[in-house]
């Protein structure tokens, strides 16, 4: 991101042009004063968030010197075993105190892990907050047409760019929460068959398939997320070719027994909104296998009245809606369907209670069907 508006810039912009009228260099002056409280938030951001990442990184640094540590006195204890049991004075207090070492360095190196987790998630949140910030200043920026679209009412234009930031958010969340956890856990079990491999190849090779089903199972994962991005599975098969495309993978990753009925016809859909409703029921289905452990799933499209209505109902734990609301509790994928509906000025609702299932609900206003 370029520096906004400095002090300096702004007195030769306003000395520039002496003819212009005294409010609209004075209108001037205080755009740039915005632009440039909202750049130097940014810079202050960026700067505390290197250091931050500095300090997580020697953190880091520290866990990995302390493995080590716990690595080496694990094979101290494996190696003074035998020597030990050849002299009984010494097993008891030696082998007490490097097993008591082990113990202690373990509970040290897990502590530490959990706690990088913690910053790691923080970490995230600082980059979302700060691409929010830039993108706030370059929305400020006269003359900018990158992330809005022209003719646009103020409201809506910022509602988009609060849309791109919260769906980078709930990507930062997702990709925490998947693949970044998936790929530290792979790490931690290469590290593990390295350590037996040599002596225990049996054990070595079960690890190895359970980390081949676990890499091949996040493969798929990724590879949804990577389909959720960008959907070209509308122009090529249409709204209802593509819900049952969505449908179909969850089906084979799940096997869960999910009905369609699509009554709605999709031409009454403009492509964004066709867009909206893929992505709402994506999420939908999402929050099924990842949250509900429902047994079964129905999709529906259908017209009422003036609305073009899809409903996603599933049998499973469901939650009370209200008690999430009360406690402030953020639930990115609710937020990321609410969000879309509303830039499309659809209403979105959820009912559900504990034990009782939940169904999921967008409304497009369409206007009631011309007949001839």
């Amino acid at each position: 991101m370029t520096g906004p508006y400095t002090p300096g810039q702004m007195d030769a912009a306003r000395s520039s042009d002496d003819t212009r009228p005294v409010r609209d260099v004075r209108i001037d002056g205080l755009r740039a004063e915005a632009s440039e409280a909202v750049g130097y938030s940014a810079n202050t951001l960026r700067a505390v968030s290197q250091r931050y990442r500095t300090a997580y990184t020697e953190e880091l640094a520290r866990w990995q010197q302390l493995r080590d540590e716990l690595e080496e006195a694990e094979h101290a204890v494996e190696g003074d075993g035998r020597r030990l049991r050849a002299v009984p004075s010494l097993e008891d207090a030696e082998a007490a105190a490097a097993d008591e070492r082990v113990r202690a360095l373990r509970a040290e190196v897990d502590a530490l892990g959990r706690e990088l987790g913690e910053q790691q998630t923080e970490l995230a949140k600082l980059e979302v907050a700060l691409k929010n910030l830039e993108s706030t200043w370059v929305f400020l920026e006269r003359g900018d047409s990158t992330l809005v679209a022209d003719g646009l009412p103020t409201d809506v234009q910022m509602r988009i760019v609060e849309a791109q930031e919260s769906e980078r958010s709930r990507l930062a969340q997702e990709v925490h929460d998947g693949p970044a956890q998936v790929l530290s856990n792979a790490i931690f079990q290469v590290e593990y068959i390295e350590r037996v491999i040599d002596t225990d190849l049996r054990t070595a090779k079960t690890e190895l398939r359970f980390l081949r089903d676990l890499l091949r199972r996040e493969l798929g994962s990724v590879r949804t997320f990577i389909s959720q991005l960008r959907p070209p599975v509308l122009d090529e098969l249409g709204l209802d070719g593509a819900i049952g495309d969505a449908i179909g993978r969850v089906t084979a990753l799940t096997g869960l027994a999910i009905s369609t009925e699509l009554a709605a016809p999709a031409e009454r859909l403009s492509p964004t909104q066709q867009t909206v409703v893929l992505r709402v029921l994506q999420e939908a289905l999402q929050n099924v296998r990842k949250h509900g452990a429902a047994s079964a799933v129905t999709v529906e499209s259908a017209l009422d009245g003036g609305d073009w209505v899809l409903s996603v109902r599933d049998d499973g734990r469901g939650f009370d809606v209200g008690a999430v609301a009360a406690r402030g509790r953020r639930n990115f994928g609710l937020q990321f369907m609410r969000e879309r509906a509303e830039l499309i000025g659809a209403r979105f609702e959820v009912h559900s209670r504990p034990d009782g299932g939940t169904l999921v609900q967008l409304a497009i206003p369409v206007g009631a069907e011309e007949t001839s």
